[in-house]
């Protein structure tokens, strides 16, 4: 009987390193399209100064600290790779949402503001180094990050408008900053053998160093 050659299953490494540039650009395009179309509808809705759900999604993306720290666990979580991609961009909200209820109860938790620059200069310099730790090592990493950006804008609910709109706000753009973190991390993590991520790193970290500085 005719033997018939068995059918690869995985793409040449060429045909998939395009095919996963190309899903990575879309996503990038995808996240900051959603990110500027929100923007844009919530100018129509949200009236300056009421501190709803305009005000809290605008925060994170208006905020370079915040920025930062947030576009910083979605490059890292892409450069880690495997469950981390998702991992970490999934855990950081989570745990924010936590610190954003200690933040709105009052709770005393010094050290905030420092934290928040530690927290760019940290993933900025574990993006330049390519640290590739255990992952339960860097979601503790990014749990105490979590915890102070979360308490900066639990901080602020109690003078909103609308407090649920608000957290809902910057819980959102959270997210579409991770997603834009994890597109450029994919993009640029086969370009020059990762470099190119490294030294966005090294620009990450020289943020969180001026944010100290300040």
């Amino acid at each position: 009987m005719a033997q018939f050659p068995e059918e690869k299953a995985s793409l040449p490494s060429g045909r998939y390193e395009i095919r996963l540039g190309y899903y990575s650009y879309r996503l990038v395009a995808a996240a900051t399209a959603l990110t500027a179309g929100s923007t844009m509808a919530q100018a129509h809705i949200i009236q300056p100064g009421t501190g709803g759900f305009g005000s809290g999604f605008e925060h994170p993306l208006t905020g370079p600290d915040h920025f930062l720290a947030m576009f910083a666990v979605g490059l890292w979580g892409a450069q880690i790779g495997g469950r981390s991609i998702w991992a970490l961009p999934v855990a950081f909200p989570l745990i924010m949402v936590m610190g954003g209820i200690a933040g709105i109860a009052g709770v005393a938790l010094p050290g905030v503001e420092t934290g928040i620059a530690l927290s760019i200069m940290v993933l900025g310099l574990a993006i330049a180094c390519a640290w590739r730790p255990a992952e339960w090592v860097a979601l503790l990493m990014i749990a105490v990050f979590a915890i102070c950006h979360g308490y900066a804008h639990g901080a602020e609910l109690p003078n909103a408008a609308d407090p649920a709109d608000y957290a809902i706000g910057f819980v959102i753009a959270t997210g579409f900053i991770h997603l834009l973190g994890i597109g450029v991390g994919l993009l640029l993590g086969k370009a020059f053998g990762g470099r190119l991520s490294q030294a966005l790193g090294g620009l990450i970290a020289a943020g969180g160093l001026y944010f100290l500085a300040v």
